[in-house]
């Protein structure tokens, strides 16, 4: 794209500063109304100079809801969690800078993740780049391959009004439909001076939608996996299902067909009391008698991975057949075991293959998981509600079981989502589970979770640890008085929880351990909450836990539930649950 000459014209063809910025307020209004046209309904809006035009553009249009936030990164990340649970592409918009480098966590997670984001960044015009001018350093391709697509714009120029609509309704359908599936776009703008300036009269549009309307129907499967996989029932098979499995009854209704397990992970939605689901797998496969006997001849993947290290090493065991469904191309094998790759939305395929089975087969194999995920559920409900104070364990579990269906549960990566997903048991109506897995970082957890909350018209909680709140602990302010409503249950056990089950813990000496790894903190996460207005509440038994629950969860506001607890502890609590369940399936045979 060609760039305005910056310099003096002769008056025949004068262009004054007025006149520059009515074009640069036009395009951005044209933008803001095709991105609203497109669907768009929530901007997460950064304080800047350079971003004026567009900020005031956005302000300007009352189909969209704005955030503003004061931190990029924070941003990034808020914007994450509204893309989660809204299910729709925000925007988020920041100045020039450094402050567009603060999104890079954040797109990093959506790229990986496969979360929807457009991403727009103030620039300076083209004159002011390489020259040392404040605030300026080179955006372009700033998020490398991150992206699903990225375009750097000059200074726009009048006269470009179909392109101005082609590109805010391509942003939108790259982020939301490119064949990689969703993912974050890229649009670095170019403002010059003057950047408060009235629009002009937009460009025509079209009546019924966006300039470009993009239709892309669902992957189906072929018809040679489906028979492949159909000719499998009744064999020594399991479905493996995570985030992103598809329709959880579709799931169930192709494990009944084939006679196999499902081994659901909570974000999957799967979680449910039926005799083919699988809860307690990480616990049930610690135990080598149980490795053996429940060893399958066929994997299916379905959406993300456990984080279960356990059932990770027993899946790469030889002889097990690997079908892994990849819908957005996306090659989700990180042992690199597929035998067979299926590109097909994993609804169209659980319902295809179950069609496809002629009848459901008894399947004592089926049989045999159910009786292993009886007897350890039964284990650790005994084991867990034996402690009179509140574990690491138990927090997760009752979590988990005590939330109403419509909540949503944000969880926090490292140890939380690890005990949800070994001690969360099968229940009805599960609430949505929500969790940053695409790079696994704690990084803008309480920002995504308050995201969440500002697209969530139902109670949101989130799940996180002491490291994790503090972390982000900055995207608490000003969430109380913007309206938001979000139950932090923030468990505090001093440091870094997840480095005492690694070899550093039992490798070196307990000094070198705690300063590189243990990391405890001083900080006062009570009153740090307190401090940006988050009602406290300190739990240390189950009654004091349900109390608070009850007292806070979908209330209006910011909250935080406080649980202290320890450790050393916390392995200790590990081993005994893991041996009661050992103990457990030894005597049910």
């Amino acid at each position: 794209m060609t760039h305005p000459d910056p310099r003096p014209r002769s008056r025949a063809g004068a262009a004054t500063a007025s006149d520059a910025g009515g074009v640069q307020a036009t395009f951005v209004a044209t933008l803001v109304d095709e991105w609203a046209r497109a669907g768009v309904t929530d901007a997460v809006v950064c304080p800047g100079s350079r971003s004026t035009p567009l900020a005031l553009a956005l302000a300007a249009d009352d189909r969209l809801r704005l955030h503003i936030r004061v931190d990029e990164r924070s941003a990034g990340f808020f914007a994450l969690g509204v893309a989660r649970r809204s299910g729709r592409v925000p925007l988020v918009l920041t100045t020039s800078g450094t402050a567009a480098a603060e999104l890079h966590p954040a797109v990093a997670e959506a790229d990986l993740a496969g979360v929807a984001m457009l991403v727009c960044t103030a620039d300076r015009p083209p004159e002011l780049q390489e020259v040392a001018a404040p605030q300026t350093m080179r955006q372009a391709g700033l998020y490398g391959s991150a992206v699903r697509w990225a375009a750097d714009l000059g200074v726009p120029e009048p006269g470009q009004g179909v392109f101005w609509r082609s590109l805010a309704a391509r942003a939108i359908a790259e982020a939301a439909y490119g064949p990689s599936g969703p993912g974050p776009v890229h649009l670095n703008l170019a403002f010059r001076d003057p950047l408060v300036a009235e629009p002009g009269p937009l460009p025509s549009a079209r009546a019924d939608g966006p300039w470009h309307r993009v239709v892309r129907g669902v992957r189906a499967p072929a018809p040679e996996a489906v028979r492949e996989l159909a000719a499998r029932a009744g064999t020594r098979g399991i479905i493996v299902a995570g985030g992103g499995a598809g329709d959880p009854e579709a799931v169930h209704a192709l494990a009944a067909a084939l006679g196999w397990p499902v081994l659901a992970d909570p974000r999957s939605a799967a979680r449910t009391p039926r005799r083919t689901t699988v809860a307690a797998a990480d616990a049930i496969l610690r135990v080598p008698a149980m490795r053996d006997r429940l060893h399958p001849r066929t994997v299916l993947h379905l959406g993300e991975r456990w984080a279960s290290r356990t059932l990770t090493e027993w899946l790469a065991q030889p002889g097990i057949e690997h079908l892994v469904v990849d819908p957005d191309w996306r090659w989700r094998d990180p042992q690199r075991r597929a035998d067979t790759v299926v590109c097909a939305d994993p609804t169209e395929l659980c319902h295809a293959v179950a069609r496809a089975v002629p009848h459901t087969v008894p399947s004592a194999w089926c049989d045999a998981w159910a009786a292993a995920e009886s007897a350890a559920q039964a284990a650790m409900d005994e084991l867990l509600d034996g402690y009179a104070e509140l574990t690491e364990p138990a927090v997760a579990r009752h979590l988990w079981s005590a939330l109403l269906p419509h909540t949503s549960l944000v969880v926090g990566s490292s140890m939380p989502i690890r005990h949800l997903e070994w001690f969360g048991a099968p229940r009805h109506r599960p609430p949505s589970v929500l969790s940053n897995r695409g790079v696994n970082g704690i990084d803008g957890v309480v920002s995504t979770a308050l995201g969440v909350a500002a697209a969530s018209p139902d109670p949101v909680v989130a799940l996180v640890g002491d490291l994790t709140f503090l972390h982000d602990a900055g995207a608490l302010l000003g969430a109380g008085a913007a309206g938001l409503s979000c139950t932090f249950v923030v468990v505090d056990n001093n440091g870094g929880g997840i480095f005492s089950f690694l070899p550093p813990a039992r490798e070196l000496p307990a000094a070198t351990f705690e300063a590189l790894f243990g990391t405890p903190q001083s900080a006062d996460i009570p009153a740090i909450a307190a401090a940006y207005g988050a009602v406290v509440r300190t739990a240390e038994d189950r009654r004091g836990f349900d109390a608070a629950l009850a007292e806070l969860v979908g209330k209006q506001g910011v909250s935080v539930i406080h649980v202290r607890t320890d450790r050393e502890t916390n392995v200790t609590v590990h081993e005994r649950v893991h041996a009661a369940v050992a103990t457990a399936l030894e005597e049910s045979g």
